[in-house]
């Protein structure tokens, strides 16, 4: 009689401990496609706002400050503050890293275009020097596209 009882509860226990292990195996699916779905999006929110500000520094270069369609940037940018908003409670040190790289670049060059439209650059500020930050951010975006996908298993250290 007691072996049987020892043998039930021990069949519980190894249930129960089957069940957590599923439960933990489950969450950690969840938190990486939660991950992979926001790091898709700042990736993407990322390039359309680096490239709406390369738009619109072509635009106000060839045709003017009031040809610049200032309601498509201020949308790439919005949409990439939501993005990254929403990594800083999702993403690793290592990724969110690289992503405040691309942030403070992208809104750096958002500043500098923002002071030559009023007509009032900062020392050293020109079309030239915004159009130069701006390009550099792809860098930046390749560096930390490089970090997600380290962070998904996507890629691997050789």
């Amino acid at each position: 009689m007691g072996g049987a009882l020892l043998t039930q509860r021990g069949s519980q226990r190894a249930k129960r401990l089957e069940i957590e292990l599923v439960r933990d195996h489950e969450e950690v699916r969840e938190a990486r496609s939660l991950r992979r779905t926001c790091y898709a999006e700042l990736n993407r929110d990322a390039r359309q706002f680096t490239t709406a500000l390369n738009r619109h520094l072509h635009v106000m270069r060839e045709r003017g400050v009031k040809e610049a369609n200032s309601d498509a940037l201020e949308e790439a940018k919005n949409a990439h503050r939501d993005r990254y908003s929403e990594a800083q409670m999702i993403a690793p040190e290592e990724v969110l890293r690289s992503a405040s790289v691309v942030n403070q670049a992208l809104n750096k060059v958002y500043g500098q275009v923002k002071r030559l439209e009023r007509g009032a650059p900062e020392p050293g500020e020109t079309m030239e020097t915004a159009a130069q930050a701006q390009h550099e951010v792809w860098e930046m975006l390749r560096t930390m596209r490089t970090a997600m996908r380290h962070d998904l298993g996507v890629t691997h250290d050789d």
